[in-house]
């Protein structure tokens, strides 16, 4: 970041800040302002000053605040930290602007490789067969309800707007910000209800509505002017779990999927037709002025309109027998009411249909009138009708293979095939399952009785099935298998597949849904290349993948880090990537790798684009998926421009990592010291989380999690387990307590031990973050994180621990952990503090801190009461809104 974003961020929050007083003052009055004006100078002085008499009268003055007065005062700070998001956000819209040039760009990243000697052709090339695609999750961590991210919207276009020279329009501007600014002050910040799974999908779309149904088609026109003369195929899509990730959702169903599907369809068929009508009013083009192609008056002569007014207007008639047919489509994709339309025709019946007939108007513009018409209103609804047919978003499902198992073992029973199948060893359930897929007969009878589970997942697939016949192949192509340890967990969902049809025996070439693995644990990441090497060289796998010639594996962030640290999961991602891509190309087929990455940097986060350079080589090759999850999803698509750049971004990180030259000569001697440390690392964590006595109990005490297992904030259960274990817990809540208590223990925890136990040299430390990105980002991501924490406040939570003893005991060791990884890091990098090289994130940090420390220091005061069993609704009202201000002030923390 340019060293002018902080000045232009801290100017634009005092203005934004300035209004958000001047409402409290003018709505709440004087002495309410007065109050929070006083905590929030106070907590200023502190951080200006640092701790000392400043620190007792911020908690003196929290602590002096009754009930409802702290509740406002959650609420007030909560707020402060949303418009300060949106400040950032403004900024960060509006350097994307002039950020052309940029490597996080296309244009820069091309411009890069040709100074490399990599030209456009060969960028061209990778891209004719590259799939990139972001894939939006349910996942919660995001806590600011829809109707915030609307007011954001709208207050950052106002912001826009008002950077103007004209007085008169900018003061009208000001007035629009404070009507924004005194509707998010008297909206609630927390949700009323929890959310179910429809709301989830409904949040999922709107992403599509607000950002990707415009900017995708926008973006793809302006790459065309990098790549003239070429014709790039929509290898940039968006997709989908919400709707389809079952593992440990028990409230996504058949008819939840079937809903999905519906939804989405009628946003993509919503815009379209409003594209289509667009049109008709635009291309007056009258045939007695301007040449007309044979085929478009072949296809204006088939339309319905048969106005007069019309009869020299083919572009016209054409476009109103397309919007005809597709308005005719509309009831059975979408289950709503037909579009209003006068006529009555046969509907489209695939996506491809309408692409050809509004090709037709294409060819015709540009071979009568020339390239002026290769761009616009037509080729954006070409484009977008490429990208998200009828459907929108490829959906993806995903069950646990214990779920399979079960399944699959009571289908066996019930048919008299096996009678225990989940007793019998790997190799014998191999052999069961290649044998049943080997024939068309099925397991599943209409006529038998069946557990609940397996009629709930017999009832999805069949639904899977319906969506694959209405809306096309693009509808679900990926199956995904969470917890994979062995080759029967994939063939197990063939079997399920082939029981509605979707996997034919006689055909496996013809298969559309593929079984994809997820490996999450550190054991299960490093027995993967083996395990895939024994799926892959079965030969009626090879069978299934001979049309598509490729495999795609998904890793998870998360999950292995709660399991074995943070350095020891990114280093083990990052060798298994590079084995899986050899047992691929060892059975002749290629990789694509799915990464299962999160908001925080426990769960993958950081800069997309540098965790995109950091990815070892031959890994990428063109071909990558990563999930959006939780907050991260709003900061990077809620606003249009920014999910333009974010897209963007994506692309050119692809691009680099794909094709530029990288020096992996050291690659044996890095891999000998990372072995070392990530070796370390792991016992560090594992001694601590997994071998430490009452550790569990400590965590649960020391940390807000059973006060964010109460959030509205998604639909999932926090715990997979009804036990207080750690094993039980969920990733995302796990991240998500140690973010809210500031220790921010999964993204760092460990490494200080591990630099210690391996014993390097610094030198040699220093020369890895100096010229190996791999280990630089990981580096740079453990730093920010750190930056973000705070000991002292740590403490505070440690606080909530009865057992005295305990609390000492685990505390001490984290306080250590904390000081040796602070050092090691300092040393590498080269560094008095934290961030010294980096003073735009320090300082956007540092003018953080003064509004979220407070909103711990109540957190702590007011879970301490609930504990004690003041559970009244104010008392959870201001937990919850000061879990809602720390996650806003931390941003990635979930």
């Amino acid at each position: 970041m340019p060293h002018s974003l902080p000045v232009q961020l801290r100017a634009t929050v005092r203005f934004l800040g300035r209004i958000l007083g001047d409402v409290i003052r003018s709505e709440d009055g004087q002495a309410v302002y007065d109050e929070i004006e006083q905590i929030r100078q106070a907590s200023v002085a502190l951080h200006r000053n640092g701790p000392g008499v400043g620190d007792k009268a911020v908690e003196s003055r929290l602590s002096a605040l009754s009930l409802p007065d702290a509740v406002r005062f959650a609420h007030s700070f909560a707020c402060f930290l949303q418009i300060t998001n949106i400040a950032e956000d403004q900024i960060q819209r509006r350097r994307g602007r002039e950020a052309e040039g940029r490597a996080d760009t296309l244009a820069g990243a091309m411009r890069s490789l040709a100074e490399a000697g990599v030209d456009a052709d060969q960028v061209a090339a990778l891209l004719a067969d590259a799939v990139i695609a972001p894939v939006i999750t349910a996942h919660p961590s995001e806590v600011r309800r829809k109707s915030l991210l609307d007011r954001a919207g709208a207050i950052m276009q106002a912001l826009e707007a008002h950077d103007t020279p004209d007085l008169p329009a900018r003061a009208a501007h000001e007035r629009e910000l404070v009507r924004q600014i005194a509707i998010i002050w008297r909206t609630r910040l927390l949700r009323g209800v929890k959310l179910g799974v429809t709301d989830e999908i409904e949040n999922a779309v709107s992403y599509f509505e607000r950002s990707f149904l415009t900017e995708l088609p926008k973006l793809y026109a302006h790459w065309r002017e990098l790549t003239p003369g070429v014709d790039l195929p929509s290898f940039l899509r968006v997709g989908s779990w919400v709707g389809g990730d079952r593992d440990g959702n028990p409230f996504v169903t058949a008819e939840i999927m079937r809903h999905a599907f519906a939804r989405q369809a009628r946003a993509a068929l919503d815009s379209h037709l409003a594209r289509i009508n667009a049109l008709g009013a635009e291309l007056s083009i009258s045939a007695t002025l301007a040449r007309i192609t044979p085929e478009l008056q072949a296809l204006a002569d088939r339309s319905p309109d048969t106005s007069l007014s019309r009869a020299q207007e083919p572009y016209r008639r054409a476009l109103t027998g397309i919007y005809a047919r597709l308005a005719a489509a509309y009831p059975a994709l979408t289950g709503g009411t037909p579009r209003p339309t006068p006529f009555r025709t046969p509907p489209y019946t695939s996506p491809e249909d309408l692409k050809a007939d509004l090709q037709v108007l294409q060819d015709c513009l540009i071979a009568q009138h020339g390239e002026v018409f290769a761009e616009g209103a037509l080729p954006d609804l070409i484009r977008a009708v490429d990208c998200f047919g009828f459907h929108l978003s490829t959906l993806d499902m995903r069950q646990n293979s214990a779920v399979h198992a079960r399944v699959t073992a009571e289908l066996l029973k019930v048919a008299g095939v096996c009678p225990d199948y989940e007793a019998l060893c790997e190799d014998e359930r191999c052999d069961l399952l290649v044998k049943e897929l080997s024939h068309g007969r099925l397991l599943h009878s209409p006529y038998a009785t069946y557990s609940e589970e397996t009629a709930k997942e017999h009832a999805v697939l069949r639904a899977a099935a319906e969506a694959v016949r209405l809306y096309g192949p693009e509808a679900i192509k990926a199956y995904i298998v969470s917890n994979t340890t062995s080759v029967s967990d994939l063939l197990e969902v063939y079997l399920l597949l082939k029981e509605v049809g979707l996997f034919k025996p006689d055909d496996p070439s013809s298969t559309r849904i593929f079984a994809e693995p997820l490996f999450e644990t550190i054991a299960d990441l490093r027995d993967a290349p083996e395990t895939m090497t024994r799926y892959l060289a079965l030969p009626l796998v090879r069978r299934l993948l001979a049309a598509t010639g490729r495999q795609e594996v998904m890793i998870g962030y998360s999950d292995s880090n709660k399991d074995g640290s943070y350095l020891t999961s990114t280093w083990t991602l990052h060798q298994t990537s590079t084995a899986l891509v050899e047992a691929t190309k060892a059975a002749g087929l290629s990789l694509q790798l799915f990464h299962g990455r999160g908001g925080t940097v426990g769960r993958g986060g950081g800069s997309s684009f540098d965790a995109l350079l950091a990815q070892p080589a031959g890994t990428v090759n063109g071909h990558i998926r990563i999930t959006e999850q939780g907050e991260v999803v709003a900061n990077k698509y809620a606003d249009p421009q920014l999910a333009r750049q974010s897209l963007e971004t994506l692309t050119a990180g692809v691009v680099l990592a794909s094709l530029r030259k990288r020096d992996v000569s050291a690659r044996a001697a890095h891999a000998q010291i990372m072995d070392r440390l990530s070796d370390a690392s792991f016992r560090a964590y594992r001694a601590l989380v997994y071998e430490t006595r009452g550790f569990a109990d400590y965590f649960f005490a020391a940390t807000p999690i059973a006060e964010i297992a109460d959030l509205n904030i998604g639909s999932r259960p926090t715990s997979r387990q009804a036990t207080r274990t750690v094993e039980g817990l969920r990733a995302i809540p796990w991240v998500f307590s140690w973010s809210q208590a500031r220790v921010m223990l999964p993204g760092w925890y460990g490494f200080g031990s591990a630099v210690e136990a391996a014993g390097l040299a610094p030198g040699q430390l220093q020369d890895l973050h100096q010229t190996w990105p791999f280990f630089s980002t990981t580096l740079a991501n453990m730093e920010m994180v750190l930056a973000k924490a705070d000991i002292a406040i740590a403490k505070r939570y440690a606080g909530l621990v009865e057992d005295r003893a305990l609390a000492d005991a685990i505390f001490g060791q984290i306080r250590a952990e904390m000081e040796r990884t602070t050092a090691a890091l300092l040393t590498i990098t080269g560094q008095s503090s934290l961030l010294e090289k980096n003073p735009d994130l320090a300082a956007i940090i540092r003018s953080r801190l003064p509004y979220i420390d407070p909103l711990n220091h109540l957190q702590i005061e007011l879970i301490r009461r609930r504990r004690s069993g003041d559970d009244t609704p104010e008392v959870r009202e201001g937990i919850h809104l000061a879990i809602n201000g720390v996650a806003a002030g931390l941003r990635n923390s979930g």
